[in-house]
């Protein structure tokens, strides 16, 4: 028997093309409830979410974020937020001084939990028929983000996700390959021959991949990559982080 879950995530694609329908309250508050039940470090629970369904606000964050069009165009925007002021005020109930958002520690517990609570999120909205794609360009206006959004110290915007309903051509939109399983996946050991030839060949394969659905002219995997990663592109993130009260040391 096919198992559904499973079919989702296999065929789960970021969609950036929606019909102008709306999300229903009901079904952003499910998916909201959803995504509460990912797991954090410790039940830390050091995520938050802010959203807006504000068309101002969405036209706004589609310009701060690079103007990437298609965040106008959803319905909902979702903020997940590093939560360290709500473990602030518990632990200084105590009469403790919170201090784990001053280390390179708390910082990788926050993006961490960000991250699984981003993919919960597009699950539960997945699974109720709704497309999603996540926004990492929320930091590279991140001073600003955390203006729009009203974030105190020790919080911090890590990421974005839209939410809409997805419009037809973009549930047709054919799955991007990916680098071959065994390079992935690798048991007992990271096998850096292995993972150095699958990738070279990936680039020939997604090539072949751009060629075969009419987007040859778009940039290959070795452009795109090469185009993002042989760069600092959001160069606020360190500075703005810091001005929120954290701080990237082991001390």
């Amino acid at each position: 028997m096919e198992n559904i879950t499973i079919k989702q995530l296999q065929n789960r694609k970021s969609i950036r093309q929606f019909t102008g329908e709306s999300v229903s309250e009901q079904d952003l508050q499910l998916i909201f409830k959803t995504a509460q039940r990912a797991p954090t470090s410790i039940n830390g629970q050091q995520i938050s979410l802010v959203y807006t369904r504000d068309k101002a606000k969405l036209k706004q964050i589609s310009e701060l974020c690079g103007g990437q069009a298609h965040i106008a165009t959803a319905d909902v925007f979702v903020g997940v937020v590093i939560d360290f002021n709500r473990t602030s005020t518990i632990v200084e109930s105590l009469g403790k001084k919170h201090v784990i958002e001053q280390s390179a520690e708390g910082i990788m517990v926050g993006a961490i939990d960000a991250g699984i609570m981003l993919s919960f999120m597009q699950t539960a909205a997945e699974a109720l028929g709704y497309g999603t794609t996540s926004i990492g360009a929320v930091r590279e206006n991140s001073d600003v983000m955390i203006q729009l959004f009203n974030l105190p110290q020790k919080t911090f915007l890590a990421v974005g996700c839209t939410i809409g309903v997805p419009a037809e051509v973009a549930t047709h939109a054919p799955l991007k390959p990916r680098v071959a399983v065994e390079s992935f996946a690798m048991e007992d050991a990271y096998d850096q021959e292995k993972v150095k030839k699958d990738v070279l060949a990936y680039d020939k394969s997604f090539k072949a991949f751009r060629d075969a659905t009419g987007s040859g002219s778009m940039p290959t995997y070795a452009e795109l990559t090469t185009k993002a990663y042989s760069n600092i592109y959001y160069r606020k993130t360190g500075k703005v982080l810091q001005s929120q009260g954290f701080a990237f040391k082991d001390e």
